[in-house]
């Protein structure tokens, strides 16, 4: 159990120290990190009704087999692009 709460603080410790030597500081890098984790739920709910709507819809067949898949790339796609920072200024 010590170990663990070790590792836990150790964790925190560095995430904190990596996300301040970021542009931008701390607070800039946190903003970042909250919005993408909107996306990823947004993303996620997407995700869950899709694939209630497929195995509802299709009890077998092409569509039930390989329609998850494809709809988890597209999703980590889409991520990919509504994720990324946006951009700075020149002027800081």
């Amino acid at each position: 159990m010590r170990s663990f709460v070790i590792g836990l603080v150790l964790l925190v410790f560095l995430s904190l120290t990596v996300l301040s030597f970021r542009p931008g500081g701390l607070r800039r890098q946190l903003n970042f990190a909250a919005r993408r984790l909107r996306i990823v739920l947004v993303l996620g709910g997407i995700y869950v009704v899709a694939s209630t709507i497929i195995r509802l819809a299709f009890q077998q067949g092409p569509v039930v087999d390989y329609g998850l898949p494809v709809l988890a790339v597209v999703l980590v796609g889409a991520f990919l692009l509504l994720g990324r920072d946006p951009a700075t200024s020149p002027g800081k």
